[in-house]
């Protein structure tokens, strides 16, 4: 009742005229650097904090926070339209919602993306809001044999409930994991891969790769098939709008699902990009019809971008309760917080209640706004689908080098993206999936270090993998989950063989 009250007062300090001033300011910026590929929400805000130093800090933080809502919105938006996730966690809605654009249905998957990001975020300030206490006290058992147990349960569920070739999933994973070697060692301080090249001594950036991968290899694949932009008649008003909500109540167990993976990976070190591609997993293995993904399955919208923006949100939470974040975002924030004065940890809700509350409430308010702009302009952005490819197509190649270069102000980055298109397009005729390897990639050396660091606290022994109940549950539902689609396939097998001697002796 008391945890009411403060909320109740929060939303008194959220709505104050200038706070939603900032709070509408942000959103609108934040949907701004979510779709410029290689910006993200992690450096918009970045940018902007020394504009905030001056302010007071509630609204500092509200307004730094809604450029992040903003920016989970507007990620979803160059997925959607033009195959480039405009953020790392958008790389899965690219899966179906590029697709669904294809096929003329644009308006619904953008319509329906916003909606998933809305409940999976709100499901997140939900678990801030109620579940601080106990997640908080939680999260502070996990040490690095945790933390790798739980990257090692992300990879295997990717390998062990895709539907594509394994042997290319498990290619496709093993390339990222090299990649993501390439650099400066962070536990040794030692060069790898980097052949005497001082550019490859800070590795690949995740974003250069991803614009290549996705964005660059699009647009070598609409030139070889002539220049043809499909999907540009799209057309939308309210009532698309008004459809689309209507039909998502039937995927309630997806957005359920895809609602508590994004807020388990936010609160552990999984994060948003691992959740998404969770999300996409699990909603394909559980669906009726898992072959219409890859091919415009709304499902495959909803899911990631519930999980996604569950897990974004949900970072926030160890970063107030425990000074630890969660996120990139949350770790820009956290100094932020440390600038204004404020120390985050249990002692920020005793001593700071109205600073928490009033950033808990401008969560609510914040994402609220952002659907409400988003699905505003959303016409302006199905517009885009009208103009002819061969006039995009450049602009988007100028847009892609910009982000490239915009990340590190490095030339050597737009060669490294224009390598990674090429990459791209040969993954693509060779139907090779590309998502393993951006998964590897991101999360390879956080896997990496968090083995070594367990081993190096237990003096070599692996037995530091099964030394509580927590790692050992992490570990074996890793194992089950990828030893789990070998089995079923071998049990289909045995099912098939079986079936023409059950005819036989009915004959």
């Amino acid at each position: 009742m008391d945890d009411f009250s403060s909320l109740m007062t929060g939303f008194q300090v959220a709505l104050s005229w200038h706070n939603v001033g900032f709070m509408v300011i942000g959103v609108v910026l934040g949907i701004i650097v979510g779709v410029l590929p290689g910006l993200g929400g992690p450096n918009g805000v970045a940018i902007l904090l020394p504009l905030t130093f001056g302010m007071d800090p509630t609204s500092a933080i509200i307004l730094l926070s809604s450029i992040y809502w903003g920016a989970l919105f507007g990620g979803a938006i160059t997925s959607i339209l033009f195959n480039i996730p405009g953020e790392a966690w958008s790389v899965a809605t690219t899966f179906d919602g590029y697709p669904m654009a294809v096929q003329g249905k644009a308006a619904e998957a953008l319509t329906a993306a916003f909606t998933a990001s809305f409940i999976g975020a709100l499901s997140g300030v939900i678990l801030i809001t109620f579940v601080a206490p106990l997640v908080a006290s939680f999260a502070l058992r996990f040490g690095p044999a945790e933390f790798f147990a739980v990257f090692l349960l992300t990879f295997c569920s990717f390998i062990g409930m895709g539907r594509e070739n394994r042997a290319k999933i498990l290619a496709s994973l093993c390339i990222g994991f090299l990649l993501a070697a390439v650099g400066l060692d962070s536990i040794s301080g030692d060069l790898r891969m980097t052949f005497g090249s001082t550019e490859l001594m800070r590795g690949f950036d995740f974003l250069v790769v991803v614009i290549g991968l996705f964005g660059v290899s699009e647009i070598l694949l609409t030139v070889e098939e002539g220049l043809v932009f499909k999907g540009k008649q799209a057309k939308i008003d309210l009532k698309v709008v008004l459809r689309t909500w209507a039909g998502l109540p039937r995927y309630w167990a997806t957005l359920l699902r895809s609602a508590i993976v994004g807020m388990w990976m936010g609160v552990t070190p999984g994060g948003a990009i691992a959740a998404s591609f969770m999300g996409y997993g699990l909603a394909k293995r559980f669906s009726r019809q898992p072959d219409s993904f890859g091919k415009g399955n709304i499902e495959g919208v909803l899911a990631p971008e519930t999980a996604a923006h569950a897990a974004g949100t949900s970072a926030l939470l160890p970063m107030l309760a425990l000074g630890i974040p969660g996120s990139a975002t949350a770790a820009v924030l956290l100094g932020g917080l440390l600038v204004w004065g404020l120390q985050p940890g249990p002692l920020l809700f005793v001593e700071q209640k109205q600073f928490v509350w009033g950033l808990i409430a401008s969560m609510y308010l914040g994402n609220l706004a952002g659907l409400v702009i988003v699905l505003a302009t959303v016409p302006l952005f199905a517009a885009i689908m009208r103009i002819p490819f061969s006039y995009v197509a450049p602009v988007i190649l100028i847009v892609c080098a910009i982000g490239a270069y915009t990340i590190s102000n490095s030339i050597f980055d737009i060669w490294l993206m224009l390598g990674f298109g090429l990459v791209g397009y040969v993954f693509k005729k060779l139907d090779y999936p590309l998502a393993p390897l951006v998964l590897a990639l991101v999360l390879g050396d956080r896997a990496e270090d968090s083995f070594r660091q367990a081993l190096l606290g237990s003096g070599g022994s692996l037995k530091v993998f099964a030394a509580n109940g927590l790692v050992t549950t992490l570990v074996g539902l890793a194992l089950l989950l990828l030893l789990w689609g070998p089995v079923m396939d071998g049990v289909g097998a045995l099912r098939r063989r079986g079936q023409p001697v059950a005819a036989k002796a009915a004959e």
